[in-house]
């Protein structure tokens, strides 16, 4: 899991990428084809062609870091965009979804919350008729 500090946006490559490049041929990418700064501190995250894979780019203010994770079953999910190249930006939560191959577009809730207060069954019997049915009173 990637903890994402406080201001740092998350900017998704759209389209698909060659996963032989490395950070240098990643940071390249970022200035010019996504005209972002890959010095600024965000986090630049890029795919490749089986959607098996996954690289994200990032200058820590130290030197440039780069996170790979290759998925073993399934798939990255990735937003279609025929035409258009650039990269949308996701938070920080939609990033750990899919690092974890969860689809981060439409996350299913397991757990449902309740909507009101269920409103209590009167009981069966009240104590009078209780007593006496056991006999303590007649």
């Amino acid at each position: 899991m990637m903890i994402v500090p406080a201001g740092v946006k998350v900017h998704l490559a759209l389209g698909y990428t060659d996963m032989r490049k490395g950070i240098d041929g990643l940071a390249t990418l970022v200035q010019e084809t996504l005209k972002k700064d890959p010095f600024s501190g965000h986090l630049f995250a890029f795919r490749g062609k089986k959607a098996s894979m996954l690289k994200i780019l990032f200058w820590d203010g130290n030197g440039l870091c780069l996170f790979t994770k290759r998925i073993d079953q399934g798939g990255l999910v990735w937003p279609r965009m025929t035409g258009f190249e650039g990269s949308i930006t996701l938070s920080p939560a939609q990033l750990a979804m899919l690092i974890e191959g969860i689809d981060w577009r439409a996350p299913e809730r397991v757990w449902k919350p309740a909507l009101g207060l269920k409103k209590r069954k009167k009981p069966a019997l009240n104590i009078a008729k209780l007593l006496l049915r056991i006999g303590m009173f007649e």
